[in-house]
């Protein structure tokens, strides 16, 4: 399941590195290239939001390996797009069909023991972190050796190849709910209102996602300019420097099993704000730039996997909701973050995205002191 949901979840990233090379293949500038990852974001919140309920309603196992394939599909249109707009309809697809990964992560919370769970859900939010970094590599390695458009050919075999195993690996599993697919939208909705803390922490979900994105958009920009210069294959390298926040989600998850939960958030942002202090002099430092995207990694995180171990423990018969809207507001804030990193990078540079990051930590941190205070 950590091994399926972190392809699913890939495809979301694989573009990141090739946008200047995208953005020269088409005549396109760096903003309209930086639309894809947007375009990413945003089907994959609305997905979540609108087919991610659904795992409380029908059998999950038939739901997971046809969203799947779904994504196959999109992968598929973006690897024969002949323009941009092709290759925004190819993502839009495979976009909001990869929330199959938000359906594997409360299965994998679900099937497993109530004194595993923070375990389990950071085992699986590994996998997830971990082809999150990896379509980097690959992707910007593919693009180097062959093409662009081999990397979605090579994506498309891996869904197609996890379709199929997860079809005879996972067991049928068909939630016992009573609701009509309009009231489990409702529901989700309902949530929000009868769990505040199911509001605050998507709101700091939001704020790290778009911390996260506000990063990763305009790094090809940086990489592939004076003073680097780097090919894809390079650009994509960087991925891996934000490996230790694949150690971060299971600390997170102890964290989590032991009651602490909360010192895992504060940990997370304070690190969170401590990493865009070293980014800002990532144009010219590359060990700033290195150990800005550790620490950024191992921040988004943990504030992340603490995040949802909270929400999971709020109401277990709708864990596929309360992961809904929590990552449906996740993924609204990396949508919004994207769009704001081109802005503020075509604007002022990198200065400019770096003291973006610094707001949002800040933002966290107040948000976390003020809701602690009315707490106690």
């Amino acid at each position: 399941m950590a091994v399926a949901t972190g392809v699913a979840v890939a495809n979301n990233y694989y573009v990141q590195p090739l946008l200047d090379t995208i953005s020269q293949a088409f005549g396109v500038s760096h903003a309209v290239a930086g639309t894809l990852v947007t375009a990413a974001q945003l089907s994959y919140g609305l997905g979540l939001f609108f087919i991610v309920p659904l795992a409380d309603l029908v059998e999950r196992r038939g739901m997971i390996v046809l969203l799947m394939l779904l994504a196959t599909t999109g992968l598929l249109v973006n690897a024969v797009a002949p323009n941009v707009t092709w290759l925004l309809i190819g993502t839009a697809i495979t976009g909001g069909c990869s929330v199959v990964a938000q359906v594997l992560v409360p299965l994998a919370a679900t099937l497993s023991a109530p004194e595993q769970r923070g375990k389990a859900v950071g085992t699986v939010m590994g996998g997830l972190l971990l082809g999150i970094l990896l379509a980097r590599v690959v992707a910007g390695t593919i693009s180097s050796l062959f093409s662009w458009q081999a990397v979605y050919w090579v994506a498309a075999v891996a869904m197609l190849s996890c379709s199929i195993l997860l079809w005879r690996a996972l067991p049928q599993y068909r939630p016992q709910v009573s609701l009509n697919y309009r009231q489990l939208l409702l529901s989700v909705i309902s949530l929000f209102k009868t769990e505040p803390v199911l509001l605050q922490r998507s709101f700091l979900g939001a704020l790290s996602f778009a911390m996260f994105t506000l990063f990763w958009t305009p790094l090809a920009f940086l990489l592939a300019n004076p003073p680097y210069e780097y090919s894809d294959a390079v650009i994509g390298l960087f991925g891996i420097a934000g490996i230790a926040g694949v150690m971060a989600a299971k600390w997170a998850g102890k964290l989590a099993d032991g009651g602490k939960g909360n010192l895992g958030s504060w940990i997370g942002w304070l690190v969170g704000l401590a990493s865009w202090l070293l980014l800002y002099f990532a144009d010219h430092s590359l060990i700033s730039l290195i150990a800005g995207i550790v620490l950024l990694d191992l921040a988004v995180q943990m504030a992340h996997v603490s995040n949802q171990n909270v929400i999971y423990a709020l109401q277990p018969a709708a864990r596929n909701r309360l992961n809904a809207g929590y990552m449906t507001s996740y993924f609204a804030g990396g949508a919004l973050g994207s769009y704001v990193s081109v802005v503020l990078y075509q604007w002022h540079g990198w200065f400019a995205v770096c003291s973006g990051g610094v707001v949002l930590a800040l933002v966290a941190i107040a948000f976390m002191l003020v809701t602690g205070r009315r707490k106690r």
